[in-house]
């Protein structure tokens, strides 16, 4: 199997990952083999950790991040092999897993009779992935075992809201017990391209898009030799496809890059206080009548945006903490729209919206 490999982000997010505290590893498997809940790093975004065998265990996520019941979740696996364990492997999904596991997909397969409701939200559909990330690759590998175990790990925050890139949006969000819900929270340093997977259905008569990611389009056309449409409405549900996802608690605006300034001169006139996400050449064009909380430099080149785009969103909102958030207002210049940035802009409107 050929590890799923890509330049990597120029951002913090890219910072050298923390060596793996194998006590640490051991600790949360043994959480988890009780039925715990552990917030583990992936190379996307931490995963709220759970045994995908015990039912008790993976509704108590749901009750966590307060996430509907219905709403299928990820089952991550160590490796290749595990597939036939959880779901109907397809020649397809052996390709792709050949070229991109361990690595940022999730391939949506036809069920086995082992993968319980509570996993798949009652479809007749699973999501795999195998993560790349040292501490969820070392988690797994132990915890999978003969019995080739998987852990469901949907974002560690509350449905909804921006997802966490560092353990710290974790601690900040759900928190450990005995104040926060989680039982544990592994802390491997930055996630290095810090948005969700991409996400490929591969249940039906034809490979389909259903949530875009690093993994791209023309990638995947590529290993599969045939065209990759975005999924329609009579796809599986899947994670991260609700209209309005991702969203930081204060109102946020998604828009060209010229049209900003114009727009913040209109909410400056109203008295709204602004944080505002878009190229430095921006800000020399600020109305001056307008009250800064935040401004936040957007990376010119796709991986680093991605990389950085959460800790960004996590900014932004922060500028607001403490004041009224119905004052305040987050304004973000909208990248390119071709098909490289499709995974950010999918994030961008799924926050504004």
């Amino acid at each position: 199997m050929t590890a799923f490999e890509m330049p990597t982000a120029k951002t913090q997010s890219a910072a050298p990952v923390k060596p793996v505290d194998m006590a640490a590893i051991a600790r949360a498997a043994a959480i988890l083999e009780a039925g715990g809940l552990v917030a583990m790093p992936t190379e996307t975004v931490y995963g709220l950790a759970a045994d995908a065998d015990q039912e008790a265990a993976v509704t108590a996520t749901y009750r966590a991040k307060g996430r509907p019941l219905n709403h299928p979740l990820i089952v991550h696996v160590a490796s290749a092999d595990d597939i036939p364990w959880w779901a109907e492997i397809t020649p397809e999904a052996q390709k792709l897993a050949d070229r991109y596991w361990p690595g940022p997909l999730t391939m949506v397969l036809k069920k086995k009779p082992r993968c319980g409701s509570w996993v798949t939200g009652g479809q007749d559909t699973v999501a795999l992935r195998c993560p790349s990330h040292p501490w969820a690759h070392a988690l797994l590998a132990a915890y999978g075992g003969p019995k080739h175990r998987g852990l469901t790990a949907p974002s560690a925050n509350s449905f909804g809201r921006i997802s966490p890139s560092t353990a710290q949006h974790v601690r900040e969000d759900l928190g450990e017990k005995p104040a926060g819900k989680l039982d544990l929270i592994l802390d491997g340093g930055p996630c290095e391209f810090g948005i969700e997977s991409t996400m490929i259905n591969l249940s039906g008569s034809r490979p389909e898009i259903l949530r875009h990611g690093v993994i791209t389009r023309a990638m995947l056309e590529e290993v599969l030799d045939c065209p990759v449409p975005d999924a329609g409405a009579d796809a599986p549900r899947a994670s991260g496809r609700l209209k309005s996802h991702y969203a930081p608690k204060t109102r946020a605006e998604l828009l060209p890059a010229a049209r900003l300034p114009e727009r913040a001169a209109e909410l400056a006139s109203e008295g709204i206080v602004l944080a505002v996400m878009g190229p430095q050449m921006l800000r020399a064009l600020l109305p001056a009548n307008a009250e800064l909380a935040a401004f936040v430099e957007a990376p010119d080149d796709v991986l680093s945006y991605g990389a950085s785009l959460y800790e960004a969103l996590h900014e932004l909102d922060h500028a607001f903490e403490g004041n009224d958030c119905t004052r305040g207002r987050i304004l973000i210049a909208a990248p390119a729209d071709t098909p490289e940035w499709a995974a950010v802009n999918d994030r961008l409107k799924r926050a504004t919206a």
